[in-house]
């Protein structure tokens, strides 16, 4: 190996290696140990479309002098990967390529010499155990898991069919999961009926089990049914699946091997993806697309369990990265806990916010007061503030846009604009070394920065294309840079490997004089500038802070920093001192709960849809249940008295209540199974004395079992039906105080997408109505469709999509519809209101209600709870007498209904339309005077008018108008609407977008 001296006076020496290899395309991987530095390099041949030779080169001296091994490991051996130990950096494993041969080298010396191992199968990826430096998973093309428990000198089958990278070794603090794995296993189906149709994966299965015996026998299902495929995630101590329901995602969390659970998201977020951002410190942070964003995603925060999730932030900018995945502009800065940078879009302007209490409060960034020359800057907020880019490259060999060391607290470095908005333009590098609070620019073009000495020295290499010989020093913190060459002859550099020179001094520069020039490495070792260690006295303590306020995250943090003036090395022993004084509590170290949304004066209240009672659902399971405040104390916060106690949830005793909120589905969530199988049922409950309430399934075939309380079920029901059929499955949950009962139509059998139910909300007694099943898409072929009416226990069966009905009891009556196609079933269900006499009138709204109408019709059913509220108060209208529901579809619309009170008008016409029409002037003239108002959410307040669409707008019930008329009107135009916009509006199938790990 040839070896090339060149000695400068300002810096001690500069080692330029010239590899003996002429390259077409260059792969390389580095590896640096105590000393050591391990060098893969391959010979992409564009001609042949493959890699024809490769190289493996070892350093003992800190890339001083390299030293070819291509004897030790084979010279006719193609190496594909090198692999090193997480646990310990003396064992390497490389790969031979498997185009040529399918083996394996290990080495337990930092690789001096190495055992070569035939394989029988071929590795595509290799997952190293978190603690256990020998164990290894090995993933094989034909999806085929295999472990080694000797580093590879051994391998067994672990599982076939499993999802590739969805394959974990759990970690979690007992010894008993250290062996144990978890697994996705993919079952697949043919995508059509013919010989030649490509296999889609149908369906998968959360599966978990030890890394030497993961039989049959021994395997463990944590999650009771089928999850879509390429959702499984394992990180730290949560596990993360999503299951599919009506065309909706549901996502569940367990954590530390819990059960699973729903995860809380607010009511009408209603995502279209999720991301997993970070599990640090025993909260999740998710990236959520919502129903109403394409580019953008909002910030989600958990409490502990990772169930339970607020908003910490609108809006975050995402983007495509270059292998598909989704990458969201939210960075994590090291070294100081709480500390995230995000950028938001806001009024079609993208804009840059840095947080210190882990997304709770936000603020933009303070620019700069003057430029490189001096001059000032005059940039005030919020107007104009700094914008910064957040990506971080995926290329270890290259620097990102932004950069934070845990060994340099305070110190970011970063690529941005100053302005209203950030661009891609007019970009220039900025530095902070008090984490964030000022900011200076350090060049007015894009540069490497690389971390040496642990923050000590900082050294920046222009990002260009064009070839160079120059990089740019600081010892400062980066607010004075000294130029040095690093070469005589300019060089295009390909990468730069600041390892170990974290911790030390030396840096390594490869790249290439020309195209078609051999490779060269450059070693540069700035020890020599300095003449002495760093002692005490070269420290000065630093407070961190926000604007001047020093209590973040519950404590005062006091940092050990070194001087600007301090020329000395801090070198490998140096430790990032910190001192931390717990603070007193208040209101900024508590987030909003669960179901609460922040005001505009920071309070904390209820959102619209949220009922605070509900959160003692968990008296279902346990005796005692946290009444919540409204607030929550922020995740690692460790603030101390103040006003904890004050906005801290109370455990409270569990009311004694009659079961409510009864829930009976299937594990798969499907109301389909086939015979002779094993069916689950879950039955949950959400209010109600659990320890003290039986539980009755009923399955529908003449067995019935009864179990003493809820705990007893919580893994599920099964059940075996012999019979095809349609089977009416009940649920009963029972206490002393009252009981609830459900049912579930189980079905024993073109794939319908979605039904639509289009009823009354109101109609007459003994006069007949139609009801009408919208199915999207219309065209499915023959489908059957079932009617069940109130408590009637047989179901009318129909070919057509309408059926007629009359209603002869007073009162409220539940309709559902069941559409049988093929091995699909979809129902849905709707309350109808069945009274002799009423008046009706048409309601519409001020326009931004829309914006925030995501058209379900739960939200529907919370709107209209609401409306009802509003106009019972504007009005004194007793409740009892007043129905509201908003229909379906944009322009929100609504409409409400007036009852006669039955002991005033004695049940006579002429005294009941007095009545009624009474009622009706009072409220319009309420909605004609604006009266009838509410509060959506902070800041957004609706305001209700009566819609004048008719010169007849009241539906009159008696004998002398056709009520029925009016009704079978109303529901045509409605129907009619609903098939147009599923016309205009059709459903497209998009592939599914897994939950992704974080960085």
């Amino acid at each position: 190996m040839h070896a090339a001296f060149m000695i400068y006076s300002h810096i001690n020496c500069f080692i330029c290696h010239n590899i003996g290899l002429r390259f077409f395309t260059l792969n390389f991987f580095f590896f640096f140990f105590v000393q050591v530095i391990l060098m893969l390099t391959k010979l992409y041949d564009f001609n042949l479309g493959s890699v024809t030779e490769s190289s493996l080169w070892r350093s003992t001296d800190y890339g001083t002098t390299y030293e070819k091994l291509n004897e030790k490991v084979g010279v006719k051996t193609i190496l594909s990967y090198l692999y090193v130990s997480p646990n310990n950096k003396r064992k390497i494993m490389l790969l031979t390529d498997p185009e040529v041969e399918s083996s394996l080298l290990i080495s337990s010396d930092e690789g001096a010499t190495y055992q070569k191992y035939r394989l029988n199968f071929y590795i595509l990826s290799l997952l190293f155990h978190p603690e256990q430096e020998d164990w290894i998973l090995a993933y094989g093309h034909d999806q085929k898991l295999y472990s080694s428990v000797e580093f590879g000198r051994r391998w067994q089958l672990v599982h076939e069919r499993v999802a590739p990278n969805r394959f974990y070794c759990y970690q979690y603090q007992y010894y008993y999961y250290l062996s144990s794995v978890c697994l996705e296993i993919q079952y697949t189906e043919p995508s059509c009926f013919s010989a030649v149709c490509p296999v889609v994966v149908a369906e998968a299965l959360y599966v978990t089990c030890k890394l030497q015996n993961c039989t049959d026998a021994n395997k463990g299902k944590p999650f009771p049914g089928y999850i879509d495929p390429n959702s499984l995630v394992v990180q730290d101590e949560y596990v993360f699946v999503q299951v599919s329901t009506g065309g909706r995602p549901i996502y569940y969390v367990s954590s530390r091997r819990d059960v699973f659970t729903p995860m809380k998201l607010p009511k009408y977020t209603l995502p279209k993806d999720l991301h997993v951002i970070s599990t640090d410190e025993n909260r999740v942070v998710a990236a959520v697309q919502e129903w109403n964003q394409n580019d953008t995603y909002n910030l989600y925060v958990s409490e502990a369990g990772g169930i339970y999730y607020t908003l910490a932030l609108e809006n975050v900018m995402s983007s495509m990265g270059p292998e598909g995945n989704v990458m969201i502009d939210l960075y994590e800065v090291a070294g100081i806990k709480g500390m995230f940078l995000a950028n938001k879009k806001q009024n079609n302007e993208v804009k840059t916010y840095i947080t210190y209490n882990k997304g709770r409060d936000w603020r933009l960034l303070q620019a700069p007061s003057g430029d490189l020359r001096g001059n000032r800057i005059h940039c005030m907020l919020p107007y104009c503030s700094l914008h910064l880019h957040l990506q971080v490259s995926a290329n270890p060999y290259t620097s990102g846009n932004i950069a934070s060391r845990e060994s340099a607290p305070g110190i970011i470095v970063a690529s941005g604009s100053i302005g209203a908005e950030l661009t891609s333009s007019n970009v220039s590098m900025f530095i902070t070394s008090d984490a964030g609070n000022t900011w200076r620019q350090i060049f007015d073009e894009e540069y490497s920065v690389l971390y040496l000495d642990q923050g000590g020295a900082l050294v920046a290499i222009r990002h260009t294309p064009l070839p160079i010989r120059h990089l740019w020093l600081s010892f400062d913190e980066g607010r004075l840079w000294n130029k040095y060459s690093f070469t005589s002859s300019p060089l295009f550099v390909d990468g730069v490997l600041g390892e170990p020179g974290e911790e030390t001094l030396i840096m390594t520069i490869f790249g290439h004089v020309s195209h078609r020039s051999e490779w060269q490495l450059v070693k540069i070792d700035f020890r020599s500038i300095f003449n002495r260690r760093c002692i005490e006295s070269d420290y000065v303590p630093w407070d961190l802070h926000d604007q001047g306020e020093r209590c973040l995250m519950g404590v005062k943090r006091v940092y050990r920093k070194l001087k600007p003036i301090a020329r000395c090395v801090m070198g490998k022993t140096y430790s990032v001192t910190m001192i931390s004084e717990p603070c007193d509590c208040t209101e900024s170290d508590f987030e909003c709960d669960y179901g609460f949304e922040r005001r505009a004066d920071g309070k904390c209240t209820p959102a619209f849809w949220f009922l605070p009672s509900s959160m003692s659902r968990t008296c279902t399971t346990e005796h005692t249940f946290l009444n919540s405040t409204g607030y929550r104390k922020v995740v690692s916060n460790n603030c101390t008295g103040g006003v904890m106690e004050q906005f801290t949830a109370r455990r409270q005793p569990c009311p004694s209540q009659a079961p409510r909120g009864l829930h009976l589905v299937t594990s798969e969530g499907k109301l389909t199974a086939t015979t002779a199988s094993n069916v689950t049922f879950l039955v949950f409950l959400e209010e109600g004395d659990g320890s003290k309430t039986s539980i009755t399934v009923d399955f529908g075939d003449g067995n019935a079992f009864t179990y003493s309380n809820v705990s007893s079920i919580e893994d599920g029901i099964k059940h075996i039906y012999k019979n095809v059929g349609i089977y009416r499955v009940s649920a009963t949950a029972e206490n002393t105080l009252g009981s609830e009962t459900v049912l579930l139509f189980l079905h024993i059998t073109c794939q319908l997408e979605s039904i639509h139910l289009s009823a009354p909300f109101v109609a007459v007694k003994n006069k007949e109505v139609n009801l009408t099943a919208v199915l999207s898409p219309s065209q499915v072929g023959t489908v059957t469709y079932i009617w069940w009416f109130g408590n009637n226990s047989e179901p009318v069966i129909t070919l057509e999509g309408s059926v007629a009905f009359t209603f002869s009891r007073e009162g409220i009556s539940v309709v559902t519809v069941q559409v049988s196609g093929g091995n699909t079933i979809l129902q849905d269900r709707k309350t109808v209101a069945v009274h002799e006499y009423f008046r009706s009138h048409l309601l519409a709204f001020s326009s931004n209600l829309d914006d925030h109408n995501p058209d379900v019709a739960e939200w529907r059913l919370d709107v209209s709870r609401v409306i009802k509220t509003s106009m019972v108060q504007a009005t004194g209208v007793n409740p009892e007498q007043l129905l509201v529901t908003v229909l379906p579809g944009l322009p929100t619309a609504a409409e409400f209904f007036l009852l006669p009170d039955k002991q005033l008008t004695e049940g006579k016409p002429d005294k009941t339309a007095t009545h009624l029409d009474q009622l009706s002037e009072l409220v319009l003239s309420a909605l004609n005077q604006n009266l009838v108002q509410f509060t959506l959410r902070p800041g957004v307040q609706i305001t209700v008018y009566a819609a004048h669409l008719s010169a007849a707008p009241l539906v009159d019930t008696s004998e002398n108008h056709s009520g029925s008329a009016m009704l079978m009107l109303l529901s045509v135009v409605v129907v009619g609407l609903a098939v147009f916009l599923i016309y205009k509006f059709k459903r497209y199938c998009h592939p599914f977008l897994k939950i992704q790990r974080g960085s």
